[in-house]
């Protein structure tokens, strides 16, 4: 486990005013965290170490309601391991959880009763997207990609609290969370507002770009293949000019391959074609199927 110290001595959230519709602060828990994860930016960013797939357990900070959504985005992934972010539920409070946390969310936790979680696909947790999962009403986790409603998983139990919980896992390594939402007749209750900030330091830009370098080399076998292949020009990635362009940007430009969609994203956040400022990014439908 981390030093309580280190993520204890977190960065105060900003002021805020709650009204009725407001559920409440949101942050990750600042003492059930896995092992190789820090936490910062008010307790909202969850990093963990590059050098190791697991022991990035992390759990909201308060029990989470019924249909409420949890909203996070990837901020940075290590593609040279396999698989990607888990997310989840669990009837046990993070505050009562034995030190240190198992590695894993899947099957550690879930092989345990009061623990329920399923993987994203890879596809859909490059740096940049953003998500959202829930439990229905009906018992079921939700996981909502690029406004795609999956359902993952079913017999979750709601006779008692629920926390979030997520394992940053794999290919990911850094998720922010932006915020929660419950829909209802009177309209759209929101946890307080998330702090302002939350872009990636110069750093950060030159790690991922080292992470993209690697992935592109382990796939150097793939760019021959799809060099044989010759594609129309039309649905060529407009940077690599070799691999199909599969991810949309926020403009409606479809230009770009998983690989270098996350150079674009990390070294200039802008589209390459029309210059148009990228918040999130999305990936071709075909690739949107989570398992």
């Amino acid at each position: 486990m981390i030093k309580d110290s280190e993520n204890s001595a977190l960065e105060p959230a900003k002021p805020h005013r709650c009204n009725l519709l407001c559920l409440g602060p949101l942050t990750f828990h600042s003492q059930a965290v896995g092992t190789q994860t820090h936490l910062s930016q008010g307790g909202r960013h969850a990093e963990r170490n590059k050098n190791t797939f697991k022991n990035g357990l992390v759990f909201s900070s308060r029990p989470v309601k019924i249909q409420e959504r949890i909203r996070v985005r990837v901020q940075k992934g290590a593609f040279n391991w396999q698989g990607a972010l888990r997310v989840g539920f669990t009837n046990v409070s993070p505050s009562a959880r034995s030190l240190p946390l198992p590695s894993l969310a899947i099957p550690d936790l879930t092989s345990s009763p009061g623990h329920w979680a399923a993987p994203v696909h890879e596809s859909c947790c490059l740096p940049g997207s953003e998500l959202e999962f829930w439990v229905s009403a009906g018992s079921s986790l939700y996981c909502a990609i690029n406004n795609r409603q999956h359902k993952l998983l079913s017999g979750v139990d709601l006779s008692k609290p629920l926390w979030a919980m997520i394992d940053v896992y794999g290919q990911t390594c850094a998720i922010s969370l932006i915020h929660s939402e419950k829909r209802g007749l009177f309209g759209i209750r929101r946890s307080c507002p998330a702090p302002e900030g939350l872009a990636t330091t110069e750093d950060d830009k030159h790690q991922s770009l080292k992470l993209d370098e690697s992935r592109l080399s382990r796939n150097s076998d793939d760019c021959i293949s799809f060099l044989s292949m010759e594609l129309p020009p039309e649905i060529r990635c407009v940077v690599c000019m070799v691999k199909e362009a599969r991810v949309k940007l926020p403009c409606g430009h479809q230009c770009l391959c998983n690989n270098c969609s996350v150079r674009v994203m990390q070294e200039f956040n802008s589209c390459p074609l029309c210059r148009q400022v990228i918040r999130s990014l999305s990936v071709h439908s075909s690739l949107l199927e989570v398992v």
